[in-house]
């Protein structure tokens, strides 16, 4: 008989199946979903650069790695955006199956009751299951390659084609890199050391495939002429999001801002010798899953923002717990209460959002059945989702798609990815210019490059651009709070 490769074709039982049909209705009302959310707006108009023809982080700003932005771009609209979503997350769902059949190959109703706890809290929107983040993605990666690492012996490919889905993996977000030490540690506790030399070599094999797809965006966009922005927004700008939460701590001491960081480092530490010291006694399913909580709240917490999707990191870990509470029958059913205790103290103590879950699936209800019409479903997601699709309709047929316009709101974003309009700035949200750049600066961008059309809203003055309206701009529409106006030059006849 031929030799089974490593990666084999996946074969999924009927149950499996089921969750996975389950997930896909979940994930209907996502698919009829207007632009409104901020992050997604972002993804979507650096999309629409790339689709453009512009490079990333020089022509156009975002401060995550790339990968998120090129799934924008193949996806060109919201909709196939949350498609590639859908698939990806059943995918992944898959995967997290396959992981639990070979970590618990004796306890089908583990297996059954972690996945499905994973399956639905990655699909709903509680921790914005519905939204398309870099979690999501970049979960799916390090499930894989902790299933290669899991399953059977290892061999250089294997170990170097993991660590190239780790790598992949923190190419849509950064954080993603705290799983690859999930394995070494697990290896290092499970051996006692006695193999040191062999999880050394292991580890710098997984560190190659780490860093062989980093290395090829350094070179891709050295190549554009773009790797200062490249570093400088994907990487160095996240050092200072680890403290943005706490804006009041930038001046004092490096070992007094960054305490709670240290603090929470000594916690993984300290974790981590404990579950060295018991090793004996706890199985390796056990160990495994508390070193994979300890650093995925570690990369949770890292900027001690609130935001739910930040979680779905740690979902796979917290469901396998989960499915040992109700369905394991040794000591460590009752050993789990310690790691899920952690799990759900952190969302407390650090006042995580949430979302409504059953508002949102009833919204969609109403508007499926007619009890509500188009413009209230939209109302329903955020009061100005209808001024923008207003706004959008008109730069619609107001303009082609290669001339520029520039709007001063919280959701700038929104209108640039609705439309299909770019701003002449490589700044798309309010608050990159807050953070990364200024009005002053802004201001003379416009004056060198003026937009067809600008636009203002009255809850959003912009006084530095005030001067270059009244000399080059016409106001020709008012779209409820916002004022659209266009350059002299530019304006329609009659106006």
């Amino acid at each position: 008989m031929p030799k089974t490769h490593w990666i084999h074709k996946i074969h999924l039982p009927a149950w499996v199946v089921g969750i996975l049909a389950l997930v896909l209705i979940l994930r209907i009302p996502s698919f009829f979903e207007p632009y409104y959310y901020g992050d997604e707006m972002i993804y979507l108009t650096l999309g629409q650069g790339v689709r453009q023809g512009l490079t990333l982080f020089k022509d156009i700003h975002d401060n995550k790695p790339p990968l998120l932005y090129l799934t924008a771009a193949i996806a060109g609209n919201l909709f196939w955006f949350k498609a590639i979503l859908a698939f990806w997350n059943m995918l992944t769902i898959a995967f997290f199956y396959k992981l639990a059949a070979k970590l618990f190959a004796s306890n089908d109703k583990i297996q059954k009751i972690s996945t499905f706890i994973f399956a639905i809290l990655t699909t709903i929107p509680l921790f914005e299951g519905n939204i398309v983040n870099a979690e999501p993605f970049m979960i799916g990666f390090s499930l894989i390659a902790l299933y290669i690492l899991l399953n059977g012996s290892l061999s250089f490919k294997k170990l170097f084609f993991a660590g190239m889905m780790f790598g992949i993996g923190a190419l849509f977000k950064i954080p993603a890199a705290f799983d690859l030490p999930i394995i070494v540690i697990y290896w290092l506790i499970t051996t006692n050391f006695k193999d040191w030399k062999g999880v050394i070599k292991n580890t710098l094999i997984l560190g190659l495939g780490f860093i062989i797809p980093i290395l090829f965006f350094f070179a891709w966009y050295y190549a554009a002429g773009a790797l200062p922005e490249y570093i400088k927004a994907a990487f160095m700008q996240n050092v200072g999001y680890l403290s943005s939460f706490r804006p009041g701590d930038i001046q004092k001491p490096f070992y007094v801002r960054n305490a709670p960081l240290l603090i929470r480092a000594a916690v993984v530490f300290a974790g981590t010798v404990v579950l060295y010291l018991f090793r004996k006694k706890l199985s390796k399913n056990f160990i495994l899953f508390c070193v994979w909580t300890l650093l995925g709240l570690f990369a949770v917490t890292l900027s001690e923002r609130p935001y739910p999707h930040y979680y779905i990191q740690i979902l796979a870990p917290a469901s396998f717990f989960l499915g040992m509470f109700f369905a394991e029958k040794t000591i460590e059913q009752s050993l789990v209460v310690i790691p899920l205790t952690i799990c759900f103290f952190v969302p407390v103590y650090y006042k995580f959002y949430y979302y409504q879950t059953g508002s949102y699936y009833l919204r969609f209800i109403n508007f499926a059945t007619g009890n509500i019409n188009k413009a209230q479903y939209f109302r329903g997601f955020a009061s100005s989702v209808n001024r923008n699709y207003k706004i959008s309709d008109f730069l619609v047929s107001s303009s082609m798609p290669s001339e520029k316009v520039f709007m001063w709101d919280p959701d700038s974003a929104t209108v640039y990815a609705l439309s299909r309009r770019l701003p002449p700035i490589k700044y798309v949200a309010d608050y990159h210019i807050n953070d990364f750049s200024n009005f002053e600066e802004v201001t003379k961008q416009l004056t060198v490059n003026p937009p067809k059309f600008i636009i203002l809203t009255s809850q959003h003055p912009f006084p530095n651009i005030y001067p270059l309206i009244k000399t080059k701009y016409l106001l020709i529409s008012q779209i409820e709070n916002a004022d659209v106006y266009s350059r002299i030059d530019l304006a329609p006849k009659g106006k």
